[in-house]
């Protein structure tokens, strides 16, 4: 990867990514089970459940597994999908079944796809939340440093496909 950013606003978690791959490749990356189960988590982390309808009202249910045995589930919402240039989903901690913890925050993420004409594609995800207090919790639970061990595990499993 030839260039990673993260940066956040008070509410807004944004990550700029460019990844040497088409963009209908990368697309694909993050709409199909087969591979998200691949990169999808940080270092150290499986995704043991990975279970995708990917339509507009459609459902992704995912758990993630450190090597210790520590667990993080979450369910997806698709609001909007227009491949191979968006992807708009709600996101929310849950339990290994879907269940929704109200504890935690939900997410709205914005997942924009460029194609930037040289066989390099531009991925900028929005990550927003209801409050500056809930962007700093998922901060303080290690989110800058989780994300950015996924995306390189994304560029890995990429130029090995």
């Amino acid at each position: 990867m030839n260039h990673f950013t993260v940066s956040h606003t008070d509410r807004v978690f944004t990550a700029v990514m460019v990844f040497k791959a088409p963009r209908t490749r990368v697309f694909e990356m993050w709409s199909r089970p087969e591979h998200l189960k691949h990169w999808w988590g940080p270092t150290g982390w499986s995704l043991p459940i990975c279970e995708l309808d990917f339509r507009v009202g459609g459902e992704w249910i995912y758990c993630m597994q450190s090597d210790e045995g520590q667990q993080s589930c979450g369910k997806g919402v698709y609001e909007q999908i227009r491949a191979p240039e968006l992807i708009v989903y709600r996101d929310y901690f849950t339990d290994a079944t879907g269940n929704i913890n109200p504890e935690f925050p939900a997410s709205l993420n914005t997942v924009e796809f460029a194609d930037l004409g040289d066989g390099r594609t531009q991925v900028t995800s929005h990550s927003e939340y209801e409050s500056a207090e809930q962007l700093r919790m998922v901060l303080d639970m290690g989110m800058t440093e989780g994300f950015r061990d996924t995306i390189a595990r994304l560029e890995a499993y990429l130029a090995g496909v």
